[in-house]
């Protein structure tokens, strides 16, 4: 029964069409940008006269009533009794109310464009007041930042940890031949199931438990985690949100996520999380992050994308839960995570991307932890074709002595290009740039010798070949030119400014 209702949802959001495209045409460029920061007004007065997929949007996207006979009209093989059925919607005399928000969300992978519908629980506006600690949350930031970064690769196991509206568990099925997806939230794991059976995706799991509890003794491919990693106080009166709260102390689900991965792993296997760390005692956060890695096995790549003040990350998580500032609630709230804060000696918390991968054989290799905090290059597909590529660089200049890397070509990436400032009027140079359109948007500090044999890398010559010529035309020693250029290019290679031909 289930199952056909769905499948009647599914063919009334087709016909509708219940899409992003569409919606947006109805309701227009500043309506959605009111939309996005909370506003729903301008989006409902541009909604009023519209029938189908506007009065689908008024419904499940502003979480306003509509009528029954609108409903049923916009819904024609569903009806408002099928709605009602599958715990869409209530009635409420002639009128009918939503108890889930349903969106369109619309993507772009490495496989091409897609879109797929998701439910999640209403949220605060819709609501009218703070969301429940049960809460699941839809498609928002991290979650798209988090399907952005996944590799993408064909695999045959992904297992999604703490799945909640199941979208990344969506996004891994469309590269794996099953997924696994996990959740301490039963309320979760029904609209990720839901979700799933609404797009028509068969090959996912779904399990009930915390950490990798649910598959204990299994190893996977490919972990993708958007973990419940918010510092919360542990303290009576404080909200414990399921779908951002792991119920450990500090950042403790972090380290746990960390130290569990290499377990959960095949060989070559690669886990991708969003995670925060806390500053401690005036400590660089770093080192606690090598601490955690220490003994994994695993090697790990990890970039700090932002850092907020102990304040600052209170007021954000309180105001995330729906709390209004300058109201008693807030303020008691504030001292509970700013005393939690205090008491560990955490002064900020720094947020980020973690990649790790468990070596095929032998040591781990990769250790990077890098500060990228300004705005990503352009990535049409999303960072995971990066960050692929940026595991396979690493890989192939790993094991290359300096002799080696010498005898190895390359060639410079189609979305670099290079820069030079010069004072007026001078001859020369005084700063030279390599800049990244794509991957991170890096810049990379260029001197004489090794602009020189960057522009001269086409893929023809090896780099020890090039290094001669320069060292001859700059009329210095080629060993020293070599031993200052080659640290630079196995950098160059795998920050990809540089490919391996």
């Amino acid at each position: 029964m289930t199952s056909d209702l769905i499948s009647r949802l599914r063919d009334d959001l087709f016909a509708a069409p219940f899409t992003t495209i569409a919606i947006d045409d109805l309701w227009g460029e500043d309506a959605a940008a009111a939309l996005r920061r909370g506003q729903r007004e301008p989006a409902r007065r541009a909604l009023v006269a519209a029938e189908g997929a506007g009065t689908l949007a008024t419904l499940f996207i502003l979480g306003l009533p509509v009528g029954a006979r609108q409903l049923d009209d916009a819904l024609p093989a569903l009806g408002v009794a099928g709605a009602v059925a599958l715990g869409l919607v209530v009635r409420d005399g002639d009128a009918v109310r939503p108890l889930v928000d349903l969106r369109p969300h619309a993507f772009v992978d490495a496989l091409g464009p897609g879109s797929w519908w998701i439910a999640s629980d209403l949220g605060e506006a819709a609501l009218g007041h703070a969301i429940g600690e049960n809460h699941v949350l839809g498609v928002g930031g991290a979650s798209t930042t988090l399907a952005g970064l996944m590799l993408g690769t064909r695999v045959d196991t992904v297992l999604d940890l703490g799945t909640g509206c199941g979208i990344q568990a969506l996004h891994a099925a469309r590269h794996a031949k099953r997924v696994i997806a996990t959740d301490i939230s039963e309320r979760a794991l029904a609209l990720a199931r839901f979700n799933a059976e609404l797009n028509g995706v068969t090959s996912i799991e779904f399990r009930l438990g915390s950490l990798y509890e649910p598959v204990a003794g299994e190893r996977v491919d490919h972990i993708v985690s958007n973990p419940p990693f918010v510092i919360t106080p542990r303290v009576e009166g404080v909200p414990e949100y399921e779908y951002r709260d792991g119920g450990l102390a500090g950042d403790d689900l972090v380290a746990s996520v960390i130290a569990g991965a290499a377990a959960a792993l095949v060989p070559g296997g690669v886990a991708q999380l969003l995670g925060n760390w806390e500053y401690r005692d005036g400590a660089d956060a770093f080192d606690r992050l090598n601490e955690w890695l220490d003994g994994t096995g695993l090697d790990a790549w990890i970039v700090e994308r932002e850092v907020q003040d102990a304040a600052l990350y209170a007021e954000t998580w309180i105001r995330d839960g729906g709390i209004l500032p300058r109201t008693p609630e807030f303020d008691r709230l504030y001292t509970a995570w700013l005393d939690d804060f205090a008491a560990r000696g955490a002064t900020a918390v720094g947020f980020g991307y973690v990649t790790l991968r468990r070596p095929l054989a032998g040591e781990p290799t990769l250790r990077r932890l890098e500060r990228l905090t300004g705005p990503l290059g352009h990535n049409a597909a999303g960072l995971g074709v990066h960050i692929a590529a940026t595991l396979a660089a690493h890989d192939s200049v790993a094991g290359l002595d300096d002799a080696a890397l010498a005898q190895a070509t390359f060639a410079v990436a189609g979305d670099v290009t290079e820069e030079r400032h010069y004072w007026p009027g001078d001859e020369h140079p005084t700063v030279m740039d390599l800049r990244q359109g794509g991957g991170f948007g890096r810049t990379f500090p260029l001197g004489t010798a090794l602009a020189a044999v960057v522009g001269a890398s086409d893929g023809e010559l090896p780099i020890g070949a090039i290094c001669s010529a320069v060292a001859q035309l700059l009329e210095v020693d080629e060993s020293e030119l070599l031993a200052e250029v080659l640290p630079s290019v196995r950098d160059l290679v795998v920050e990809g400014f540089l490919l391996v031909i």
